[in-house]
């Protein structure tokens, strides 16, 4: 008979005859026999690393057993790749019997030996052991100090990897460099314990680490290597270094796909949408690196971001080309970016068609429907989560609650805030205490959502006061306003949002003086209230409006059609809503500032430019104030379209002279 054994085949028969213990069947003893020389411990050797080599961890370890039954002498080839399965199995058990039989077999000070069992007792969270054997060597090589290094970084113990980094340079410089040859010296390192080194200082907030390390990087010749600088870009973007990520990413010689798709997600992440899309553009032309769900995901995120709706619409065909709409990240990619491009509808068509649904699929769809002010609908997602047998987290009750606060849901959002640490055992963070003072307050019982903050298991942030202070101009109560303040003038003491809503609440107050006091203090620490802008895409383009802005290139157009409107505003019964504008303007000028906000500049270029009936959306980063509400309602009437205006906090669907939202924001 004709046998063909390929490798997996004599996994498999190994594994036969290790479980029957030599099987009397023919053709297997003839196989075993043809490729074990049962009294030869290299050929034992052979089949313990080729058994480990394709992942069958615990057949090399049955070899690795069988072979001391025969009482054959293990030898220092016989031990590393035996320790290494027991690493692969987090086999801690496994992994002490083989160290004492290396022990009694007197290879425990074997370089290779010893580095395995560094890893062993790594990998299987026994740092200690580690430690002791990393330190009882009597002479280390690059295989035990990466082993150490990074048994210390994967346990995430990146301080104590660093000190170790630290520790090998210091070894490095006091060694005896004449007596090595320069072989040895360049081998003393290697591009694998940069990228553990980099990967601890994306761990650690030490100012310079990372610039240090890349400065070794430099000098040492690895700037070349695709894992150190992937790594290198990662530890500078964790850093908030979007600038000297992108830096490294250029002088990159080559890029792997994981260079690609990190920088993307760099970008997408910090906000700079046109650079992610633009890199995506680069990679696309870059004939050696193909595209895949990863960098479509971090695509998706840079649209959802910026509000690109019908780049967002490619990109979703894109993956339906690619056969990847059932891949439940980026299926939750597009239920994210049709939700913050305003399309909640189309986000819950995605989300029908998933077959498979995770935590995150979940979380997204209630997430969307949350910020378009659906919390009827964000409900009924969740209890299909539920009947669906999926265990909401500590997120998911975020969304929930910021749903409930959104419209106003004050009975639901109390039961919720209680059952999700009696019934689901989620202990309540300091975002979930943040949405029920906002949903308190909104609903004006301001000292319930008080006495919330006294009671708090965690300490309040700059969310959770803001919430309360936000809550307290709606209502006008001067005495927690104060409180709030001087809780964010602590926490927060450059933002001067908050001095702000503090003088319009001692102005609504009648308190003139305090109202001085405030602008003067502002004034002396040159506190500047951040600048309002606004997005709008028209024909795949984004265009930005500042406020006045006097750049676009349709400015005429836009103010004369503003101009225009204001007359039929006046008709409709428009009023200025001047509470929104510091009250140390005059009153003509406020009425000017009001006029040529971002978001109105936007929303008139987006009617002048746009086919009739089309719906205009709007991006802006700060929140709507009262006045651009209430004229954008009045807008939406006369022009007869849909505007959507997405802001800081929530999705505003103005449509017939009504909002969405009911008023409620």
């Amino acid at each position: 008979m004709k046998v063909s054994v390929t490798k997996s085949g004599l996994t498999t028969v190994y594994s036969w005859l290790y479980t029957h213990q030599y099987s009397t069947n023919p053709i297997l003893t003839t196989l075993f026999n043809k490729y074990v020389d049962k009294t030869n411990v290299s050929s034992w050797n052979s089949v313990i690393a080729e058994l480990a080599r394709n992942g069958d961890s615990v057949e090399a370890l049955r070899s690795f057993s069988y072979m001391r039954k025969l009482s054959l002498k293990p030898n220092r080839s016989t031990f590393p790749c035996a320790i290494k399965s027991c690493s692969a199995l987090f086999d801690l058990n496994s992994g002490k019997q083989a160290h004492q039989q290396a022990l009694v077999f007197g290879f425990e000070s074997d370089l290779f030996v010893s580095s395995a069992l560094i890893d062993m007792y790594s990998k299987c969270g026994n740092l200690n052991d580690a430690r002791t054997m990393f330190d009882e060597i009597p002479l280390r090589n690059v295989v035990s100090w990466t082993s150490m290094i990074t048994g210390y970084v994967q346990t995430d113990h990146s301080h104590e990897a660093l000190l170790l980094f630290k520790e090998f340079l210091i070894d490095e410089s006091d060694s005896d460099c004449e007596s090595q040859s320069e072989v040895e010296k360049e081998a003393y390192i290697d591009s694998v314990a940069m990228v553990s080194i980099l990967s601890a200082c994306s761990r650690v907030s030490v100012k310079g680490t990372t610039e240090g390390v890349h400065g070794f990087v430099i000098k040492r010749g690895f700037e070349e290597n695709v894992g150190v600088g992937n790594t290198l870009m990662d530890a500078y973007a964790k850093y908030g270094e979007v600038g000297l990520s992108r830096k490294v990413f250029d002088e990159m010689t080559e890029k792997d796909v994981v260079s690609w798709n990190s920088m993307i997600a760099v970008c997408a992440q910090h906000g700079l949408s046109d650079e992610a899309v633009k890199l995506f553009y680069g990679m696309v032309r870059d004939r050696d690196v193909d595209y895949n769900a990863v960098t479509l995901s971090a695509v998706l995120l840079a649209c959802a971001h910026s509000g690109a709706l019908q780049l967002g619409k490619c990109i979703h065909d894109q993956v339906v080309k690619m056969g990847l709409e059932e891949n439940v990240y980026v299926g939750t990619s597009i239920i994210d970016m049709y939700c913050k491009c305003g399309r909640a509808w189309m986000a819950r068509r995605a989300f029908a068609r998933m077959k498979e649904k995770n935590v995150k699929s979940w979380t997204a769809m209630i997430a969307g429907y949350g910020m378009h002010g659906h919390a009827r609908e964000a409900l009924d997602v969740f209890y299909d989560m539920n009947r669906a047998g999926v265990k909401p987290n500590y997120i998911t009750f975020v969304s929930v609650l910021a749903a409930c606060s959104h419209a106003g849901l004050l009975d639901e959002g109390w039961h919720w805030f209680q059952a999700m640490e009696h019934k689901f055992n989620i202990e309540p963070g300091v975002e979930h205490y943040g949405c029920m003072v906002d949903l308190l307050g909104r609903a004006g019982f301001l000292n319930k959502a008080y006495d919330l903050i006294q009671k708090m298991k965690v300490r309040p942030d700059f969310v959770v006061w803001g919430s309360l202070l936000a809550a307290c101009r709606t209502h006008k109560n001067v005495e927690l306003g104060e409180i709030s303040a001087r809780k964010l003038f602590e926490l927060d003491p450059n933002n001067c949002g908050y001095y702000v809503l503090l003088s319009n609440i001692y102005a609504d107050a009648g308190r003139w003086e305090d109202v001085e006091r405030m602008r003067i203090f502002m004034k002396n620490y040159g506190l500047v209230k951040p600048a309002g802008f606004s997005l709008v895409e028209l024909k795949g383009r984004v265009h930005v409006f500042l406020v006045g802005d006097g750049e676009h290139p349709q400015r005429d157009k836009i103010y004369a059609y503003l101009e225009e409107i204001s007359v039929k505003l006046q008709e409709a019964g428009y009023v200025p809503n001047m509470t929104s504008v510091l009250h140390d303007v005059d009153e003509e000028e406020k009425g000017m500032m009001l006029r040529f906000h971002s978001e109105k500049l936007a929303v008139a270029f987006g009617v002048i430019n746009s086919v009739p009936g089309t719906t205009i959306q709007v991006i802006k980063n700060l929140r709507i104030c009262g006045d651009c509400h209430t004229t954008i309602k009045l807008i939406a009437k006369i022009a007869n379209r849909e505007i959507v205006v997405r802001d800081s906090k929530r999705f505003h669907h103005f449509r017939d002279g009504l909002c969405s939202c009911g008023d409620y924001w």
